[in-house]
């Protein structure tokens, strides 16, 4: 740990939300000192206090450790580079078109590389007065089941979250050539190749 850069990016955090040192400190309940040393790099936050530092600054414990904030590239927004996350613990499912961290029930998530269908994680899609019927026969049970659907295309998506128990069927409205993704419970992103 670099005292001098973790001091650099908490004075950078306080002066982006317009505070001074004294209305940092009070909002932990700490010295204006406190605040000005570690700012100087004179000390650094004890570890007992960085859950609630990073609350207050809004960013992640992991980056104030480091000292290091440093931003994406701007990626144009095209939904065709949407990368999908899908937490193990509670079954959130995020998605993004950049580099973001992204974490979820204390876990750091990584991105869900899109597979090509196969014989056991197919989708079956009609188009129906311009929409698209989209069937599957895969299992929908508590402990394997289908739990999203999107339909993403360069400027917008499409996402329907699914749960056990649920029926095998759904219908979207048709936007252009867009690309299908489907998720797996326990066997991760598939991407659906139209045979047009």
């Amino acid at each position: 740990m670099d005292n001098t850069q973790i001091g650099k990016l908490i004075l950078s955090l306080r002066k982006e939300k317009g505070w001074t040192q004294k209305q940092l400190a009070d909002k932990m309940n700490l010295s204006d000192r406190t605040i000005s040393k570690w700012e100087r790099g004179l000390g650094c936050p004890d570890v007992s206090l960085l859950p609630e530092l990073s609350e207050v600054l809004e960013m992640n414990i992991e980056r104030i450790l480091t000292g290091n904030m440093q931003s994406n590239e701007k990626d144009g927004g095209n939904m065709r580079r949407i990368k999908f996350y899908t937490c193990p613990a509670c079954g959130n499912i995020v998605t993004a078109t950049g580099e973001p961290e992204v974490s979820c029930c204390g876990r750091k998530l990584e991105a869900l590389l899109p597979k090509p269908e196969d014989a056991q994680h197919f989708i079956q899609v009609e188009e129906m007065d311009g929409e698209l019927y989209i069937t599957f026969s895969h299992d929908m049970k508590k402990e394997h089941y289908i739990n999203f659907i999107a339909y993403a295309d360069y400027d917008r998506m499409l996402l329907t979250r699914l749960y056990p128990e649920q029926g095998n069927e759904l219908r979207f409205p048709k936007i252009r050539r867009g690309k299908l993704y489907f998720g797996c419970s326990q066997h991760g992103l598939w991407v659906h190749e139209s045979k047009k």
